[in-house]
């Protein structure tokens, strides 16, 4: 026998089970921060709602580690560019400049987007971490704007990380 109660539930589910977050990421504030305060590793300073580089920092800034900080300091990257194919082998060093100036740029503009390191696989990849999610897609297309080649990107919507390849 079937109650009306039963039908419910077997309509709408439970109404008790818990809300999944569509993307969990550790490293942003829980809260709203004290206002100023100041990264003790890099100086960026937390004021007016939004990271920003200060020439000086207000005196009675609380000291805290920035995300892009504690994300360095933990090695945990938000996102992965792969660089590869002997376009790479060719004009390496002129690769590297433009993705050093295209990090630069959005630093200044964005605090917590940085590169975290650049490393030579075996088979002649090389594979850089950011700080941000974004930051990987952003200089894939400045990549593919310039020297044009493949670019891919991966987003895993769980975990919050990017994965971008560029070939040429």
């Amino acid at each position: 026998m079937s109650t009306s109660k039963d039908t419910d539930i077997e309509r709408d589910g439970r109404r008790d089970r818990l809300i999944k977050e569509r993307i969990h990421d550790p490293y942003k504030p829980r809260g709203q921060l004290n206002e100023p305060s100041i990264c003790t590793s890099c100086g960026v300073v937390f004021a007016e709602g939004r990271w920003q580089w200060m020439a000086s920092a207000p005196q009675d800034s609380e000291k805290i580690l920035c995300p892009a900080c504690r994300r360095v300091r933990d090695r945990v990257p938000a996102g992965f560019l792969t660089l590869s194919g002997p376009f790479l082998a060719e004009h390496r060093e002129e690769i590297l400049n433009l993705i050093r100036n295209k990090v630069d740029a959005e630093k200044g503009q964005r605090p917590m987007k940085r590169l975290m390191d650049i490393s030579d696989e075996s088979d002649g990849e090389l594979v850089i971490t950011f700080t941000d999610e974004h930051l990987p897609e952003g200089v894939g297309n400045a990549l593919e704007s310039a020297y044009e080649g493949e670019l891919t990107i991966k987003f895993s919507d769980e975990a919050g990380i990017i994965r971008a390849t560029w070939h040429r």
